[in-house]
């Protein structure tokens, strides 16, 4: 990776983590789910509004490390006006890309891949990956909490 890149995708995680996208609690929002991460502290819930089979809104709240306010941040923006089965294949893209056996193996994700470099650290990466467990759980069991232990 170049170093320009590199800076680009520390400014992307700086950036979502000063300024969340989404980071707003959805009032009877149909699918929610918690998340904990015991290992960093992260905590989070997820809210989802799922219409014909799309996700038409989502948001979250809590606290977490900069990783994981990024990672649910950007997660936000990916996931919506996307169909349930499309967040499902988004999941398993960016799950193969920061802890899967061979890195970048289902093509490009976007602005997701500035979280990249979590791979290099396996202690990050339940940071990045618990949104995404959170949202799955929410869209699949909602009122589940999604834990990285």
């Amino acid at each position: 990776m170049t170093v320009d890149l590199r800076s680009l995708y520390q400014e992307i995680i700086v950036d979502h983590n000063r300024r969340p996208r989404n980071f707003r609690e959805i009032p009877g929002a149909d699918r929610t789910a918690n998340g904990d991460n015991p290992l960093c502290g992260d905590r989070l819930t997820v809210y989802v509004n799922v219409r014909g089979g799309m996700i038409r809104d989502i948001g979250f709240t809590g606290n977490g490390c900069a990783i994981s306010t990024a990672s649910a941040s950007l997660m936000t923006e990916a996931l919506l006006g996307k169909t349930e089965q499309e967040a499902a294949a988004l999941f398993e893209k960016f799950h193969d890309m920061v802890a899967g056996p061979e890195r970048g193996a289902g093509g490009s994700i976007g602005k997701l891949e500035a979280l990249a470099g979590v791979r290099e650290f396996p202690v990050r990466v339940k940071c990045a990956t618990l949104p995404w467990h959170t949202v799955r759980t929410a869209l699949n069991t909602p009122g589940r909490t999604a834990s990285t232990e």
